[in-house]
Formats: structure tokens, sequence, C-alpha cells
């Protein structure tokens, strides 16, 4: 094994808030903390049984919150922090069948929630908006958006200045859609196009507060206020697959989808290409942003990590290929974690020319898809039917 630093080892006072898909900024980084050796193995904490699913857990308050499937209901969890102790738990019906195509990854959720002060929302695989009481499980309101695209619901939603986003409906005939999030009073919808899988991010590009995601066909900038659509730009991928995350750097939104190069635009009516990247490109992995590079996992060579440079597009450094499937990465600092779909959590030191891995941890016996939580020393890990706290000390 080769020399271990950056241990995850840290005061209480670096571990933040992880309330949303990819994090606090929703883009997979997180402050950087001291460093200490790497330990041979991880500890477990805890693991307990939650459900099925790919849906990401989040953490606020040290009270940990899983969606996951139970048989034909779908289930959402409090959970304390410290010993993995279930604190309330509701559950609803929600019978679904999958598309043939996509069997293999279940019927559990993939949607990960979003908490938004005291309110904790969810969106299943057949599309059932949730908000809920995140203190007590109370449910607030809900509502059925009669549809989901072709593979099932996976988008994730976002909360901004009282509106709750989300991508609903099927695919056609769906739309990305602003809810009063206190009430889940609908307060505008973009239908020109129909949902896609990414999640939504919320960026000020130029001075306009805006949505930026990935619809079935196209990535689009609409209005908070009011859904307007302020500029897009054609995004096909095979079998209407657009699935990652946006990610911004300076005033660009840097993008890519299967088959697809990785393209960085500046927003704008119309918007800008600045560059273009056809020897990389993503298919469900979204990127980091870590020393200055660019990180992600492309889907060419059977899952390669590589590097670009953010400003030139230029390729910095390409890794061996057959890694996996997916990575599910974080940024911290100067180190990069990625979490795979085979279930090895790998640790990377980043530097401006390459990955360095500098630690391999098997941490689960099934395959992981949901998105880790860093917790300054501690790890959670979703697998296919179970979540897990794991120690570096």
């Amino acid at each position: 094994m080769q020399s271990r630093r950056s241990f995850l080892a840290v005061p209480a006072a670096f571990v933040v808030d992880w309330t949303q898909w990819r994090g606090p900024n929703r883009d997979g980084t997180i402050p950087p903390e001291p460093a200490k050796p790497w330990p041979e193995r991880l500890r477990q904490i805890w693991n307990v049984k939650v459900g099925e699913g790919h849906s990401s857990p989040i953490v606020a308050a040290n009270r940990v919150y899983q969606f996951a499937r139970v048989q034909d209901n779908e289930v959402v969890g409090a959970y304390d922090l410290e010993s993995g102790k279930l604190v309330w738990k509701q559950s609803y019906a929600a019978p679904y069948q999958m598309n043939p195509a996509a069997t293999s990854h279940g019927k559990g959720p993939k949607s990960t929630p979003v908490l938004s002060g005291n309110r904790l929302y969810t969106v299943g695989i057949s599309g059932i908006l949730t908000c809920w009481d995140s203190a007590s499980g109370k449910k607030l309101w809900d509502l059925d958006s009669h549809g989901s695209p072709l593979y099932g619901q996976a988008s994730s939603p976002v909360v901004d200045r009282g509106t709750l986003i989300a991508s609903v409906g099927p695919q056609t005939g769906g739309s990305l859609t602003g809810f009063d999030a206190a009430t889940g009073k609908v307060k505008w919808q973009w239908k020109e196009d129909g949902p896609a899988y990414a999640s939504p991010i919320i960026a000020e590009p130029a001075g306009v507060r805006q949505v930026i995601t990935n619809s079935e066909s196209h990535i689009v900038g609409v209005s908070v206020n009011d859904g307007k659509l302020l500029w897009k730009l054609p995004l096909k991928t095979p079998y209407d697959q657009n699935s990652v995350t946006p990610i911004v750097v300076g005033d660009m939104i840097i993008y890519s989808g299967l088959s697809n190069p990785v393209t960085a635009i500046r927003p704008g009516a119309p918007p800008q290409q600045v560059w273009e990247n056809k020897e990389v490109g993503m298919y469900m992995n979204s990127p980091v942003l870590a020393a200055g590079v660019l990180w992600g996992l492309s889907h060419r060579n059977k899952g390669q990590f590589f590097g670009l440079n953010p400003k030139t597009g230029k390729t910095v450094w390409t890794g061996e290929g057959r890694q996996a499937d997916n990575a599910a990465m974080i940024a911290r600092g100067s180190t990069v974690f990625a979490l795979t779909t085979n279930s090895e959590l790998l640790v990377f030191e980043a530097s401006a020319s390459n990955l360095k891995q500098i630690a391999k941890y098997s941490v689960a016996d099934t395959p992981t898809w949901a998105h880790p939580v860093l917790l300054g020393n501690r790890v959670l890990v979703k697998d296919e039917a179970s979540l897990a706290l794991w120690s570096a000390e």
C-alpha cells in the first residue's frame, strides 16, 4: 500500500451539515481539514437495515435521514447519527413497475431528499412528492405528479429562497416546477422539454439567479422567480439518459452526458461555448474541483478517472480503465474521495498533474450507487439495503 496521509480525524468544528444532493454546496466539495495518516482499515460504528434504493443519506443536527423502499412502500426514516438508533419512520404505498432495461437498479428511490429549515422533502421513484416535519416525521403535505421518466424519478430537488424546485412528472408531459416550499402550491412550471435524471443547481451568472439543469434533450437555465426560460442548448444522449449534474466553475457551466464530450459554456442569450473535450465524457458521474483541476470518472474505457483544466478544457491526466460503472465523488481540499459501484471507497491526493491513490477500503457487500456523506473522521455509506457509519479512528 502506498504512503497514507490526509486522514479524516478532525475536530467537530470542521464537520458540516449535509442537507442535500452532493453536499452543502451541491457540488461535491467541502472545506479542507487538518491532515493525518490514514489507517489500514476503517472501523464500522453501526449498520442498520433501511430498505432498498440509491437515495443518498442527508445529515443535520446529529440526525441522519434516509429515503428507501420496503416491499411496495416508500419509507423515510430519521436515525441518531451516533448510534444508528431509529428516531422516527414514516411510509406510504408506492407500487412501481420497473422498465425492463432498468430492473437491475431495483424499485427503490433514486432521488436524494433535501432538508430546508424543519422541512424534509422527498421525491419517490414514481413521482410522489412529500414534505415532512424533520423533527417528528409528521407529513405536512404531498402530491402525486402522475408519472416519472422512463427509468424512474432520479432527479434530486433543491430549495431556494422559499421555492422547492424539482423535475416532476412523466417523460412526456412532465415539467421543471417551482413549488411554494411551505404549502406545495405550484408557483411556476417550465414544460418545453421532459424531465431527465440530473439534479438542478442554483447559480447566478451575470447577476441573474437561475435554475440550471438537464432536461430530456437539453441543458437549460430558467429563472428562479418565475420559471421563464433564459437559455437552452441541445444535449442529446442515447436512451435519453441525461443524468450528470452540471457544475459551476467561475462564470462557466460545465456539463456532459453519455456519448457526449465534456463542455464548458458561459450562460446567456445565447450561451457561448468556451471549450469542448472529446477525449473523456461522463454518463452518471458528476465531477468535482480540487487543486485547480476538474476530476471525474469517464464512461470511456469502462470507467476511467480523469482530470481536466477547467479554464481550457485540456486533459491533464487519465488513470487506468475498468475502474467501475460509476463513482460518487467528494473533494475536501486537495483530497478526492470516490465511492465506486464496486463498494470501494478510494482516497486520492490531487495535484495539478494527477490523482495519486493513497487508500482503498471495502465498505459494503453489495453495490454502492448512493452518494456517500463525509463527516469529519466518519463516512456514511448506503448500499443496496443498509446504511452504515464508518470511522477512520
